[in-house]
């Protein structure tokens, strides 16, 4: 594509769809996304190997497990680490898409969202008329806290994101990002952002049955002073990427046009507010929030 939607003010679909095979994080098994235009709003799964089971739209309430990733419980499927394609999705200004799986997991391709854009790039999107985000109610922010970890969500005219970690390691410290949210800004700032994680907790997640896809390929290894495989992308990439979990974690329920800071955020923090938002949006505007 040659340029990206302006703003979020215009309901988008793909223009045709546009599959990616890779591995997945945790399970290790290789499993494919079909992208597929949809005239219905919002983003809904099937699964390829029952194409008969009409396609369910996400939710926050089918969040099953945020250990390490986000995963849903749709019905009796489980698919797993969903948040990356979701944040480019609706960072691009994708409002409605059919995800066709094959597998239990969505492939973490480089650990970015950058794959994901350049596949919907590849599809092109097709404008579906006028959409309007709806405005958080009320003057009182709405906060999750876990540990020392918060989310809040304040009123807001456009979509704004912050996100600050703080780690005792020297190649990451302490780190803040923040951005009035567009498709431009998304694409340039925050999809090319890779995971990350830590030498010494590679062999404890594996023998816990995570990580078993995790290579020098896929995502950021930390060895306290220095990364196991750099050159970095952006000085700042780790505290970049919970911006991109965040976003896709809000995907769940839309792109209110509100505030969300996050502090040592999780996936658990950020479906939970994800939950608490969609509780919170006037109920004249939860289609609209639901068709982000």
């Amino acid at each position: 594509m040659s340029s990206w939607p302006a703003d979020y003010s215009r309901a988008w679909t793909l223009a045709g769809t546009v599959e990616r095979r890779g591995v997945g994080l945790h399970s290790g098994a290789e499993s494919l996304v079909r992208l597929a235009p949809s005239d219905q709003p919002g983003y809904r799964v099937g699964f390829l190997d029952d194409p008969s089971r009409p396609p369910l739209r996400l939710a926050p309430d089918q969040v099953g497990d945020t250990r390490l990733c986000t995963a849903l419980q749709l019905g009796d499927r489980r698919l797993a680490t969903v948040e990356h394609l979701l944040a480019a999705l609706a960072g691009t200004g994708v409002s409605q898409a059919v995800l066709w799986v094959e597998g239990d997991e969505i492939p973490l391709l480089d650990g970015s969202a950058q794959p994901w854009v350049e596949a919907i790039a590849e599809a092109g999107l097709v404008e579906q008329g006028p959409r309007t985000l709806p405005s958080l109610s009320g003057d009182q922010p709405l906060i999750e806290r876990r540990g020392e970890g918060f989310v809040m969500a304040l009123p807001a005219p456009a979509p704004q994101l912050a996100a600050a970690i703080e780690f005792p390691h020297a190649a990451i410290g302490r780190q803040l990002y923040s951005l009035t949210l567009t498709p431009e800004r998304f694409v340039a700032e925050i999809a090319p952002a890779r995971t990350f994680g830590f030498r010494d907790q590679v062999e404890q997640l594996r023998a816990a049955g995570l990580i078993r896809g995790g290579a020098l390929e896929n995502a950021l290894v930390c060895d306290g002073d220095g990364w196991l495989n750099p050159p970095l992308r952006f000085a700042d990439e780790p505290v970049r990427h919970k911006l991109l979990d965040l976003l896709g974690d809000l995907a769940l329920v839309g792109l209110p046009c509100a505030q969300v800071f996050a502090y040592r955020g999780s996936h658990g923090l950020h479906t939970a507010l994800a939950g608490r938002l969609a509780d919170r949006l006037p109920a004249a505007s939860a289609s609209a929030v639901l068709s982000l």
